[in-house]
């Protein structure tokens, strides 16, 4: 089953926003299905963050709120995200993994999504990582530990986020509008052959997407 994220829950976020770099052509979240595991629905993520429960927290305030404040990045992109561009000495455990069913059903959605979704984005078909908590809970065994949830656009860190704090992490921080929204500065020591903010974008779309960064670069030139 697809995670449907309502239009409502996108607009009670206020994610800064950068003028100088270009926007991705085509959407770059797809729609991920899952495994016998509800996602946080929008009320609940909007209460907690409405309520301080859970902080939101701007990419140009995420290195203050690590060298400061203690707290600890956990990227919860999948592998293929991560390995084109990730913070040095961040914490990964991803919420969505790829999904290996090979069965006939499974792979008729498979075909489905490369078709819509997938040649686009370059995204794999995911599913929900059942040991998304227990692997959380290896990687910071104290449950007081101060974890910034972060990911390419900001949605599926406020489901690790929720999930999280229902699992009983009570010091959470919500990397707000995710790695797209940050600046070339906001992170120190970026690891990766894509800049952080377009780790996230893949397929038909990324070649649209130095298209119109080679065409920005052109017109300033000139």
């Amino acid at each position: 089953m697809a995670v449907q994220l309502q239009p409502s829950f996108l607009s009670i976020f206020n994610s800064s926003k950068h003028e100088n770099k270009p926007k991705p052509p085509f959407p770059t979240t797809q729609r991920r299905p899952t495994l016998g595991v509800k996602a946080a629905s929008s009320s609940n993520a909007r209460q907690l963050i409405q309520s301080g429960a859970i902080r939101a927290i701007q990419p140009k305030d995420a290195a203050a709120a690590m060298d400061t404040e203690g707290f600890r990045l956990l990227d919860i992109r999948p592998v293929w995200e991560r390995q084109k561009a990730h913070v040095e000495g961040s914490l990964h455990v991803p919420l969505f993994i790829e999904d290996k069913d090979n069965g006939p059903i499974t792979l008729l959605k498979k075909w489905v999504h490369f078709g819509y979704i997938g040649l686009w984005t370059g995204q794999y078909f995911t599913t929900m990582n059942p040991d998304f908590l227990l692997q959380v809970e290896k990687a910071a065994p104290e449950k007081n530990s101060k974890l910034l949830v972060a990911c390419g656009e900001g949605l599926r860190s406020i489901m690790a986020a929720t999930k999280l704090y229902e699992g009983g992490y009570k010091k959470l921080g919500w990397l707000a509008g995710g790695f797209n929204r940050a600046g070339e500065d906001d992170f120190k020591a970026v690891q990766g052959t894509e800049k952080l903010q377009y780790a996230t974008i893949g397929g038909a779309s990324y070649y649209f997407l130095q298209l119109l960064i080679f065409i920005e670069t052109v017109g300033k030139s000139k």
